[in-house]
Order: structure tokens, then sequence, then C-alpha cells
């Protein structure tokens, strides 16, 4: 969260956390009974889900126990895809679009003081610049023990270009100027990527800016339905607990691969020396019959 001490703290170990959750745990996070989510939803969003939850308890513990932390916060915006559905996860103001023929699909609302003003009033977008505290958001990762998190599933097919951004890019540039830079990019996503970085910068890049920029090439019909967002409650005590265990579980794994580079050549001398001593044995034996028939 810009403006708060930890921030850039918070949003690497938020996207860690995901990614490890991911890459190792997959399997064994879906089946773990105590991490329920008290609805069925694809697996790959099921696991999304909960990995955003242990991302919000790792920024929360970690800023709980480190008083130079406190109080430090990330927004997030994730995605997983699976057969031709993508599921869709957001906690803050990033944010997820759809880039179409003519304009962009937002895939998000954002947890904004400012987003609230809009919806119970009715506002446009150029009467909510001028709201005060525009810039605050209701929603973060980390600022409290649990969290609430947005979800849905969309259907995908081949082709389909996707844009996840940070408020950096979507708090100082309008929908229609997204995807006028975009649109003229759609066929180089790096260029796309980094003409929307440039135009954040140009508007005055006062704040941190994330831009992501996808293509779905292949997507394998199913009969895996659409789902409409909805809020997926904070966890009760039980989950909180199961949470802490698997934080704990992921630190020891990240122990286990870091361990330090000092022990390892004790092994290979070890081995060594074993090798030296069977050759001094080899050796010893081939004399040893090479003179017995002197004797």
């Amino acid at each position: 969260m810009g403006g708060h001490q930890g921030g850039e703290v918070a949003s690497m170990t938020a996207s860690d956390i995901i990614g490890k959750a991911f890459s190792h745990f997959e399997q064994e996070l879906l089946a773990d009974p105590a991490l329920g989510l008290g609805r069925t939803l694809p697996p790959s969003g099921g696991l999304l889900l909960k990995s955003v939850r242990l991302a919000n308890r790792a920024v929360y513990n970690r800023a709980s126990a480190d008083p130079a932390l406190s109080g430090m916060g990330s927004t997030i915006v994730a995605v997983a895809l699976e057969a031709d559905i993508m599921s869709v996860a957001h906690v803050g103001d990033s944010r997820a679009y759809r880039l179409g023929a003519h304009g962009l699909e937002p895939l998000t609302r954002d947890h904004s003081w400012v987003a609230e003003i809009q919806a119970s009033q009715n506002l446009t977008e150029e009467e909510a610049t001028s709201v005060v505290g525009r810039n605050v958001i209701t929603r973060a990762l980390g600022v409290r023990e649990t969290v609430q998190a947005d979800y849905r599933v969309i259907k995908i097919k081949p082709g389909d270009q996707f844009i996840l951004c940070s408020d950096g890019l979507c708090g100082f540039a309008d929908d229609d100027e997204i995807f006028d830079v975009a649109h003229h990019c759609r066929e180089d996503l790096a260029k796309l990527v980094d003409s929307l970085i440039q135009l954040a910068n140009d508007r005055g890049g006062s704040d941190n800016v994330t831009v992501i920029a996808m293509e779905v090439l292949e997507a394998k019909e199913s009969p895996l339905p659409e789902v409409s967002v909805f809020t997926l409650g904070e966890e009760d005590q039980a989950a909180l607990e199961a949470e802490d265990r698997w934080l704990d579980r992921i630190g020891q794994s990240d122990a286990a691969v870091d361990e330090p580079d000092r022990a390892r050549p004790r092994r290979g001398v070890s081995k060594l020396v074993l090798l030296l001593i069977f050759l001094v044995f080899l050796i010893a034996a081939v004399l040893i019959l090479w003179y017995l028939p002197d004797q």
C-alpha cells in the first residue's frame, strides 16, 4: 500500500506465499478440510482463495512480529486458469480487465471509499474524481487477522487477452485511456506492458505501477460454469490456526531448500575420504597378490 511502511515487504510476502502454494503444495492444500471455504469451487479457484487467505495471514503475522512493519499491507489481484475458465480473486483496488475489441471489460470492483460512494450515490467517473479520500481503500491484505476476498469465474476462449494492474496505472488513467494504449499494442504483449507503464509515468509516475498482460492460447472445453462475483467471508479461529500451521510448514520447506552451503562441502569431503581409503585398500590388495607367488 503506497504511503505505508513495509508496503514492498507486504507485496513480496504475499506473492511469494501464493507462488509456493501453487508450485509445491497444491494437492495438499486442496485436500485440507481445515481450510474449507464453505463452497464448491473449481480446484484452481479453491486453491487461489486459500492462497490469498494464507498470504493475508503471512503479512499480518510478519507485521505483528516486527514493530518496524506495523500496519503494512498490500492489495492483490490474481487469476488461475483451468480448462476454459479463469478464476479471479482480488482484495483492494488492483484490477483485472478483459481487453475487448472496443473497450475494457472490468472484471473486478475496487474495494475503496470512492467506489462505495459511486455505487451508493450513482456518481459518474468524472464526479468521483472530486470525492475527498478517493485513495482510501477499504480492504487490503495483512492489515487485519482475517480477510474478505472477492471471487468470480469467467469463461475464456483462445485469443482472449487480459490486463492485471495496480492503481499505479488505473489510479492515473481512466479505462478509455488504458484501452486506447493497449489496443494499439495488442499484437505485442511486452510492448503493451511497457506502453501502459509509460502512460502511468507520463501522468506523473507518483506511485508504484505493476502491469501484467496475458493471452489465452488454448482453452479445453469443459462443463465448468461461470460463477458470479461473491465475497468470501472471513476465516474462523480453526481456519486461522490451520493457516498458521501451513505457514510454518512452508517456512520449514524454505529452510530445507536454503540449507547453508557450508554443509555441502563436508558431505563432499567425506565421500572423497572414503574413496581414498578404498583406493588404498585396493592398492594394498593388488600388491599382496603380486608378491604372493614369489613366496
